[in-house]
């Protein structure tokens, strides 16, 4: 349990190194939003799309949020100038799931609960990453549930939500997650 707490704090330490855009020391301990913020882009780049989820070579990334945007800033500075197998990252806001279609990783808000059925209704069949940070997220068909545990942002996985959405999460990040669950 030891070395998979260590190797989870590598590959966050990892991720705001090379995610965040600081600029000279940090006097404070990044955000709850900023660390979430890396972890999204970490994300990104330890999941496979397949080539249909672009309309093109040139067209972007999105990351899209759907309901409130608890992120503020943070997500846009970490994405920014960032990419992913060649294509610029994103960030788009929704207000109904199938406007979300479209996007590669949608962050659903939490006081969004109460839609989840409806949620996943509508992005069924299209290659999007759902992540949120509900509880009994994955079991609903969510992908992946940002957890607390031991006063440290950790996550959840439902990889069999994700292959049926024909996406492919790395076993590295796969391994990372303090739980999997069989979609419903």
């Amino acid at each position: 349990m030891r070395l998979r707490t260590n190797t989870v704090l590598i590959f966050l330490t990892l991720g705001l190194l090379f995610t965040a855009n600081l600029s000279g020391a940090q006097s404070s301990p990044p955000s709850e939003y900023q660390l979430k913020a890396a972890f999204l882009y970490n994300f990104a780049k330890f999941t496979d799309w397949p080539a249909d989820a672009f309309a093109n070579a040139q067209a972007p990334f999105i990351i899209g949020i759907l309901g409130e945007n608890p992120f503020g800033s943070d997500l846009e500075r970490t994405v920014a100038g960032k990419t992913i197998a060649e294509h610029p990252m994103t960030i788009r806001m929704f207000r109904t799931p199938t406007d979300a279609t479209n996007c590669h990783i949608l962050f659903i808000n939490p006081a969004e609960k109460e839609r989840f059925p409806a949620i996943f209704q509508s992005l069924r069949g299209t290659t999007v990453l759902t992540v949120s940070q509900t509880e009994h997220f994955i079991e609903a068909g969510g992908m992946v549930n940002f957890v607390e545990e031991a006063n440290k942002i950790r996550f959840e996985i439902n990889a069999e939500a994700a292959k049926v959405a024909r996406l492919k999460i790395s076993s590295r990040l796969l391994g990372l997650a303090v739980r999997s669950a069989a979609a419903p």
